[in-house]
């Protein structure tokens, strides 16, 4: 057997029960030929699986700064999930003061790519045991994947090499192996070409975690609105010298529309075929338990996660205060900026002083649905317990609340701790979910994380590697906002607003008007409906404002107190508690290639513009 055709695998006996239940947690333990392979169904789901762990999917695990050197999505197991793409971007607030990705980690799949090559190549070579929908099929999974490892490539380095052959050594020179990268338009193309082959040869239903027509589509209409956003808003401003000039990064702008066009019509593929979650008359429960329900009508595609397999996740003990979990750590916490894309807060009375609550969650009555099913606010209740947050206790309180957030820390008459036990004249300093002086181990902004967290797990079971909810890596609501954008990119609002209106209707707002149609409000739907779920950070990226927005940026948190005097509380808005600052260079938009590539291969250079 020839070393290119052996691959990680495991034991028959799994091939054969993963060929029964077509679950893809499972890890490689042995070695098969290609005969054991690819002469039955279960030899090519067994495959595949390792193909489909192996995707760039940026779920609970993944980790955009990578760690001792890997790279950051799940190919190790770990459960630091605080270490979130939207603790970079202002979503969050993340582990001691956040992080900085902007230069990326490295990732360069191409042994990925080669085992899709591989199959492609070898697959005919046993047609005979299978049907011409069967090879279709698995053709059609190959194209998909490819193009996922593609596009994971292409959005962080812009043109990249496009191998879609098996390169083999010793029986090809160096030389050859040192393949020229492509330019950025050529690498998107290719992305669009595999992903037609998928939608061509992919039946209409597969497992949740596998790829049929329409997961296919879902990708497409994502990869191409970011192909369109680069051509639109690429410009000279953020590239430059050789690498502008052959084309490796940079779209022409006239291009622009055709993605476009190409996105609108992917999406409009899964019409009919899927739909938002709508199980629940109570708005709120219905947003949360869509991201719980594995028969959700709404999800594409999906990763699953299970104990036995040891591939269980940390996200509901890692992003819950630890008085509610059974041993965690939480250390990332959405930011006031993030809950006013839904509408400004409003604490204070006409003449500035700060209304007064009888509890802090009577600040926040009549909230969007979706907002609330979100994001865990003070007064609200996981596992039986009450999120008490609380920032520190005034004795008396007077004035304003612009002038009291304006004094140096050292002459605000407040009491604040660092211990959730310590009591002042009877009444908690901070709370058991209060913020703390102490470090991050409670929130730094009032609010907690809400989506992906189960609420009906009891407290004992909830720790480290312990949870199995789904990850979605499509659902349907991002297709609508992938259409509606696109839409309002290429002047086509009418279709835009029916798109944004179905998922405000899911999510309890307001419906919105022709009027309303711009390109900021398309935007900002997107970034209220995709919280948490890993785009924001490469929403911005695509539409060249990250450098805007994260320009020495700080971020800001609710602050609630107890009057003692009073017996009520105020509600402060004020700097998150570690006052971090946020900053994006402009060369960031690309990420450097891969230093030991470049050691490699001569023909990867030029580098990306300023690197």
């Amino acid at each position: 057997m020839k070393m290119y055709s052996k691959i990680f695998l495991v034991l028959l006996a799994v091939l054969v029960a993963f060929s029964a239940c077509q679950k893809l947690d499972i890890k490689p333990v042995n070695l098969l030929t290609d005969d054991q392979i690819f002469s039955s169904e279960s030899g090519i789901n067994v495959y595949m699986a390792q193909v489909y762990r192996k995707l760039p999917i940026e779920d609970f695990t993944y980790r955009p700064t990578g760690r001792d050197g890997q790279p950051g999505f799940n190919l190790h197991h770990e459960w630091e999930h605080f270490w979130h793409a939207g603790a970079a971007c202002g979503e969050m607030v993340g582990p001691w003061g956040g992080m900085d990705i902007g230069g990326g980690f490295g990732y360069w799949p191409y042994a990925d790519i080669r085992a899709v090559n591989y199959f492609l190549e070898t697959l005919p070579k046993y047609a005979i045991n299978f049907t011409q929908d069967k090879i279709d099929a698995f053709n059609g999974e190959a194209y998909f994947l490819r193009a996922y490892y593609y596009f994971a490539l292409a959005k962080r380095y812009g043109g990249i090499p496009i191998v879609d052959v098996v390169q083999k050594y010793p029986e090809q020179s160096i030389a050859e192996l040192q393949v020229h990268r492509n330019t950025e338009e050529e690498t998107w193309n290719f992305i669009g070409k595999d992903l037609d082959q998928a939608i061509a040869l992919l039946p209409g239903t597969s497992a949740p975690e596998r790829a049929n027509k329409y997961v296919a589509a879902a990708l497409k209409s994502r990869a191409m609105l970011y192909a369109g956003s680069i051509a639109r808003y690429g410009s000279v401003n953020f590239v430059s010298g050789d690498a502008r000039t052959q084309g490796y990064v940079g779209i022409a702008p006239e291009k622009a529309a055709g993605y476009f066009d190409q996105a609108i019509a992917a999406a409009k593929l899964l019409d009919g075929k899927y739909s938002l979650y709508n199980s629940n008359a109570d708005k709120v429960m219905n947003y949360v338990d869509a991201f719980l329900d594995e028969k959700s009508p709404e999800n594409i595609l999906v990763r699953n996660y299970s104990i036995p397999s040891s591939t269980a996740h940390s996200w509901d003990a890692t992003f819950s205060p630890r008085w509610m979990t059974a041993n965690a750590l939480s250390r990332a916490y959405p930011t006031l900026e993030y809950v006013e894309r839904f509408g400004i807060l409003n604490f204070n009375n006409p003449d500035g002083t700060p209304k007064r609550f009888d509890q802090p969650a009577d600040a926040f009555q009549g909230l969007e649905p979706r907002l609330r099913a979100t994001v865990y606010f003070p007064g609200d209740i996981l596992r039986t317990r009450t999120f008490d947050v609380q920032r520190g206790i005034y004795p008396g309180f007077s004035g304003t609340a612009a002038s009291e957030v304006a004094k140096p820390a050292a002459s605000r008459a407040y009491l604040l701790s660092g211990d959730p036990n310590t009591m002042y004249n009877g009444k908690a300093i901070i709370g058991q979910t209060g913020i703390s002086t102490a470090g991050d181990e409670r929130t730094r902004t009032g609010f907690y994380v809400r989506k992906y967290i189960d609420y009906r797990r009891p407290q004992a079971d909830v720790d480290l590697f312990t949870s199995t909810t789904h990850w979605i890596e499509f659902r349907y609501a991002e297709i609508l906002l992938n259409r509606a954008e696109a839409d309002i990119e290429n002047g086509q609002q009418a279709d835009a607003l029916v798109c944004l209106n179905k998922i405000r209707d899911r999510a309890g707002a307001a419906p919105l008007t022709l009027a309303d149609m711009t390109v900021d409000v398309v935007r900002n739907e997107r970034s209220k409906e995709l919280a948490f779920e890993n785009h924001y950070w490469w929403d911005i990226r695509r539409w060249r404002i990250a450098d805007v927005i994260l320009n020495n940026a700080r971020f800001s948190g609710i602050m609630p107190y107890y009057v003692f005097d009073e017996q009520k509380y105020i509600i402060l808005k004020e700097p998150e508690t570690f006052g971090r600052n946020y900053n994006f260079e402009k060369k960031y938009y690309y990420e450097p290639m891969p230093g030991g590539e470049l050691g490699k291969n001569p023909n990867l250079y030029p580098n990306n513009p300023n690197y």
